[in-house]
């Protein structure tokens, strides 16, 4: 996959108009909606869950980006693969058993895909990179939207683009947070593939002209 993807993150996205939200993401350039399921114990947040999901779903027309900052995880899979879900993300935090987790998920038909704390080291993935399809680098702390950037993604970036080449992987590099027009281009020559944006697409006065000015700087 040579293209580079933006998927606009639904926890920025008006929760009353929700629908409405929906309908403009399955209009515009974006290639996947992405989706923050929070518990309020692995993150301080509770955003959204199961039956909300089931709605998004009813109505999206672009691959549901899924990703669970939740605490055990493993409980959840089947469910979210019956949801419809394309891309399943859990926490390296979260999973005592990563690589089964990463089978269960394969098994459901979805892609698996793990994420990385800003203070968790890419290192940690080197024996497993292989059998992960995405990772999601979080460029704030996970919990909340509308966070100021951490510069250090563009290292962590870097460190993992080089060790998916060491291993021969195929795995797709997301980074979750902050992301604007001014960093896009940066995250993408750093090694990124997937760039989630919230805030920066909802916040904005035309929000299908913001998507496809993001992608016209990735492309």
């Amino acid at each position: 996959m040579n293209d580079k993807l933006v998927a606009p993150s639904l926890l920025a996205a008006d929760f009353a108009n929700l629908q409405r939200d929906i309908e403009m993401v399955n209009q515009s350039d974006a290639d996947w909606f992405h989706i923050d399921i929070m518990d309020g114990v692995f993150v301080p947040n509770i955003s959204f869950g199961m039956p909300v999901l089931d709605a998004i779903n009813k109505h999206a027309k672009k691959p549901l980006d899924v990703h669970l900052m939740i605490v055990d995880p493993d409980r959840y899979i089947k469910a979210f693969a019956d949801l419809g879900t394309a891309n399943l993300t859990v926490h390296f935090e979260a999973c005592n058993h990563l690589h089964r987790t990463m089978q269960a998920i394969k098994a459901e038909g979805m892609k698996a895909g793990v994420a990385l704390n800003p203070h968790t080291n890419v290192s940690v993935l080197a024996d497993i990179i292989q059998d992960i399809d995405l990772v999601i680098i979080m460029s704030v702390n996970p919990g909340f939207g509308g966070q100021k950037f951490i510069e250090n993604t563009y290292n962590k970036v870097k460190q993992l683009k080089a060790l998916i080449k060491e291993k021969n992987a195929s795995t797709l590099i997301e980074i979750d947070g902050g992301v604007n027009a001014n960093n896009a281009k940066d995250l993408i020559d750093a090694g990124a593939d997937v760039l989630v944006a919230g805030n920066f697409v909802f916040s904005s006065e035309d929000q299908i002209k913001t998507i496809k000015e993001l992608k016209e700087v990735i492309s």
